[in-house]
């Protein structure tokens, strides 16, 4: 599916577009007037504290969180203002997860955890299964197709589920910490392979860590404090 061409709704070059978010939860505020906007086929790094507001923000630009007020905006939709099955559908069809743990199905091979995207989106079993098993070699997986969670090493672990993340050639692959669980070695390895990847398909990614030598891996980088961007900064290599 990479080198698939592209097809947006709008002139824009704004991909994605928060404007003034504000959502709590009970009386804790997470977010507190955030905006944000990304363009197309950017890398951005949100970088910031524990508890700054940084996953939640990914998860209201993801449509995972509605925000309390504000207006989340992808492709020129509004996105905050789209029921739960609409939502669920742009989160299946155009968007891709990295998550700090993987969240592999455990009773799953790596193969069959690649390829879930794609069947939950219809594909038929054995094009998906052989969609799955091009990233293998990709990832430098090969052998471990048939493996189940508890038969890789958390570095295997986590480019499987970046292959179940890029598989779909998403417009959009949010990764929440993906090299958080990892060592440093590992952890650079999933980054530079993520990076070349998106950019391979010409996806953006919006990627949240507290970790510089990750944001390096970006294009920009945005800082979030209190639930508030406070600066934006180009990473320096």
């Amino acid at each position: 599916m990479s080198g698939a061409v592209r097809s947006f709704s709008t002139e824009c070059n704004q991909l994605l577009e928060a404007k003034d978010l504000f959502l709590s939860f009970g009386e804790t505020p997470a977010l507190r007037g955030a905006s944000f906007s990304v363009r197309y086929g950017e890398i951005v790094a949100v970088m910031g504290p524990s508890g700054s507001g940084k996953s939640t923000l990914l998860h209201c630009l993801a449509g995972i969180l509605a925000p309390d007020s504000g207006e989340v905006f992808f492709d020129g939709q509004r996105l905050d203002g789209m029921g739960e099955a609409d939502r669920s559908r742009i989160r299946r069809d155009r968007f891709g997860f990295v998550f700090q743990f993987g969240q592999l199905v455990p009773e799953l091979s790596a193969e069959e955890n690649v390829a879930l995207p794609l069947l939950l989106g219809g594909t038929h079993r054995d094009e998906a299964l052989r969609e799955a098993r091009s990233w293998f070699q990709r990832l430098d997986l090969e052998g471990m197709e048939r493996h189940r969670t508890g038969e890789m090493s958390g570095g295997q672990s986590q480019r499987v589920a970046l292959a179940r993340g890029l598989v779909g050639n998403p417009d959009v692959l949010f990764a929440d910490e993906p090299t958080g669980s990892l060592d440093s070695l590992n952890g650079e390895l999933v980054m530079d392979l993520l990076t070349r990847a998106a950019r391979e398909q010409g996806s953006t990614v919006i990627l949240v860590s507290h970790e510089p030598r990750v944001a390096a891996y970006a294009d920009r980088e945005v800082i979030v404090r209190d639930g508030r961007l406070a600066t934006t900064a180009t990473p320096v290599a």
